[in-house]
């Protein structure tokens, strides 16, 4: 049962780094990339057919960029990666993934840089994590160079 690299697809300038680095690592370990693209929720229950609408394009979206993703993914891991599209809170989104995936053994993030912060599930990370499963967190400093993810992966 290989291990699975999770790796939290946003639209984030770090995130290409944790993909890059979760993909050399699942390369060299025999394992895999998850990745997870997480909609927003809706609770907006009077524009019920708008809302229907919203969710279909926004899923299809998501279905493109994994696709896009994954091709990268793919060649730089060595194998196809699993696609994962959650709605609603991060935080609940990733526990739900990690719960029905007992092979997801790692989740890797980005952390930002400058004066953003380290982003918003780094700082989850640190306060406390997401509950549920134990799962280890690999934090990735979002300036990482190919280079240098070769070298540290």
């Amino acid at each position: 049962m290989p291990r699975k690299f999770l790796v939290v697809v946003d639209d984030s300038p770090e995130f290409e780094a944790a993909l890059r680095y979760a993909s050399r690592r699942a390369r060299s370990t025999g394992g895999r990339v998850a990745l997870l693209r997480i909609l927003p929720g809706q609770t907006d229950e009077h524009w019920a057919g708008v809302r229907d609408e919203i969710q279909r394009q926004q899923r299809a979206e998501a279905e493109a960029l994994l696709t896009r993703l994954g091709e990268d993914a793919a060649t730089r891991s060595g194998a196809q990666p699993v696609f994962l599209i959650e709605q609603g809170d991060p935080q609940a989104a990733i526990r739900k993934a990690c719960a029905e995936d007992p092979e997801i053994k790692i989740l890797v993030l980005a952390a930002a840089t400058g004066s953003r912060g380290p982003g918003p599930l780094v700082s989850t990370v640190l306060k406390g994590g997401f509950g549920g499963r134990k799962l280890p967190v690999t934090i990735v400093p979002g300036e990482l160079t190919d280079a240098e993810i070769e070298h540290l992966a």
